[in-house]
Order: C-alpha cells, then sequence, then structure tokens
C-alpha cells in the first residue's frame, strides 16, 4: 500500500524548527509496519532529523551552518533574490530535501531524543510544502 499526503507549513523565521508534532498530526491512521518518506517541495531550505530535547542544539545548527556559509554577496554571483538566496541553496543542498523513518507498531519509530526538523534557511522564506509518502 502506498499512501500520500501533500501539506503546506506556515511561514517560519529562520532556524531550526520541530515539526514532529505536525508530521504525528497530518496522518490519520499509521500501518503496522512501514516506512515514512517527507520531502519538502523547495531549494532554500531543509529537512534533517536530530536532537530534540534541548533547544541550544536549534541555535548551534544556525550558527554553525551561518559561518560556514555565511550570507555574503561577494561570494556569490546569484543574489537577485537577496543575500540569503544562494547561501540557503547550498544549505539546503548540504542538508537535504527529505527524511525517511521507519514504522514500527503504527508509531515513528524514531530514537528517544530523536525529532523532525524544517530547516529554514531564508529571512523571509514563506510558506513551505512537505510532501508525506507512507510505504506499507
Amino acid at each position: 500500500m502506498i499512501w500520500q499526503k501533500e501539506i503546506q507549513l506556515p511561514e517560519y523565521q529562520r532556524g531550526y524548527h520541530l515539526i514532529t508534532d505536525t508530521v504525528l498530526k497530518t496522518i490519520d491512521e499509521w500501518p503496522e509496519m512501514g516506512v515514512l518518506h517527507i520531502f519538502i517541495k523547495h531549494t532554500s531550505a531543509a529537512l534533517t532529523i536530530s536532537e530534540n530535547f534541548d533547544p541550544a542544539v536549534r541555535a548551534d545548527f544556525e550558527n554553525f551552518l551561518t559561518q560556514l556559509i555565511p550570507d555574503d554577496p561577494k561570494m556569490f554571483t546569484h543574489t537577485m533574490e537577496g543575500n540569503d538566496d544562494m547561501p540557503a541553496h547550498i544549505k539546503a543542498s548540504f542538508t537535504g530535501s527529505s527524511v525517511h523513518i521507519p514504522i514500527t507498531g503504527r508509531k515513528l519509530n524514531l530514537g528517544q531524543w530523536q525529532g523532525i526538523y524544517l530547516c529554514e534557511f531564508r529571512h523571509k522564506g514563506g510558506a513551505r510544502k512537505l510532501v508525506f509518502t507512507i510505504y506499507s
């Protein structure tokens, strides 16, 4: 069986945002076993799974990637959409456009400290679309 649904997230400020609860609320009925694939339909935002307990992790992600790939218009030629656009594309390519999570016993089989993050790399990225696909 394959199930699919697309949702639109509200606009988030730049940074890392836990969306695990949104994911859990999006799916009404979980299969006994399978895989959830989540894909983001954007090139300046990404998805990742990481530590979900300490909010400092989110700030550390943002600080690290901003130092690694700064919003410096002198570094890039693609700047017509703003100083944060090309850096956002690069960060999204490094981070990734999708995550896969096993489903076991009708639940996401995440580790105790794992959460699903929307990584917003633009200052004003707008609403983001996600496609959820379950393979069971």
